[in-house]
């Protein structure tokens, strides 16, 4: 996994190209950052006023940038550095199958690097220009879904059996304090998520064990994977929108239960517990849960 690049304020990074504050593509204005759109299911009674308001599913938001490349007297430049806003998007790491996304990030005053994942579906340059060095864009980003995730994911690895990292320690000096907090005593199964919105995990079961099954204990919600792992196999459950999916280290699949529903598995904001369990004979086998938080807004 590689580090992000640092970005300062209005300065933003669409794939692999900085563009905004101190490089050569300067930014406008950018739209599409408040509420996403909305699908609704809203129905007019009839015979009667008013409107039956049904539930409301959010889009993936659209995001437009109005900017320019600006590269004074020197056409070559500005045309380069268009080819390369149009590389990334134009790979089959990106657009070669469903799912599929690339990275948006946005840095703005008083507040962390954002990232919005999805694909780029506009770039209209205005070339007439180009010999001047100057070339405006009419950029459009969609967004796979409505939220901006943090560029550092946080991570945990929970072995098989375990119950706490704390205990007692000789000898005991009083008066001591028993944690009423989970966090406080490092248990590994429990998870500090940050954010305000409920984000997917990516789970990856390293064996050797048999039919691995992680639950989170707020809400309930379990996976079990009905396979079998020998030592340096993994299995990697993928919750995140877009992909959702359940591979082994070989390239194969996996079977979820009839149960495991990979969809309605989130972290939620805040304290979440994770416990899994599965067979195996040298509790060495290990859960590597991986996150990136979600956010609402800016």
């Amino acid at each position: 996994m590689t580090t992000p690049i640092q970005l300062e304020d209005g300065q933003h990074q669409l794939g692999n190209i900085l563009i905004g504050r101190g490089t050569p593509v300067t930014v406008a204005a950018i739209e599409g950052l408040g509420q996403p759109p909305l699908r609704t299911a809203d129905v007019e009674p009839p015979g009667e006023d008013g409107l039956w308001l049904g539930p409301d599913r959010y889009s993936g938001r659209t995001i437009r940038i109005d900017a320019a490349i600006r590269t004074p007297g020197d056409r070559t430049t500005a045309l380069n550095v268009l080819a390369a806003l149009q590389d990334l998007a134009d790979t089959p790491a990106v657009r070669g199958q469903g799912g599929t996304t690339m990275d948006l990030r946005l840095k703005y005053p008083g507040r962390t690097a954002r990232t919005v994942r999805g694909r780029l579906r506009k770039l209209e340059p205005d070339i007439t220009k180009a010999i001047h060095g100057w070339i405006p864009l009419d950029i459009e980003f969609q967004g796979q879904d409505h939220l901006y995730y943090a560029d550092t994911p946080g991570t945990t690895s929970i072995p098989l059996g375990a119950v706490t990292q704390g205990g007692i320690t000789f000898p005991l000096q009083f008066p001591f304090v028993i944690a009423g907090n989970p966090e406080s005593v490092g248990r590994p199964g429990w998870l500090d998520v940050e954010g305000t919105a409920p984000t997917w995990p990516v789970l990856r079961i390293a064996g050797p064990c048999a039919n691995p099954k992680i639950t989170h204990v707020a809400s309930g919600r379990t996976l079990t994977v009905q396979t079998t792992l020998t030592a340096g196999e993994w299995v990697e459950i993928d919750t995140r929108p877009g992909w959702r999916t359940v591979l082994r280290n070989n390239g194969g699949g996996a079977p979820l239960s009839a149960t495991s529903r990979i969809d309605l598995f989130q972290l939620a904001p805040g304290l979440n517990e994770l416990q899994w369990t599965a067979t195996d004979n040298t509790l060495t086998s290990t859960l590597a849960v991986t996150w990136w938080p979600a956010y609402k807004a800016l």
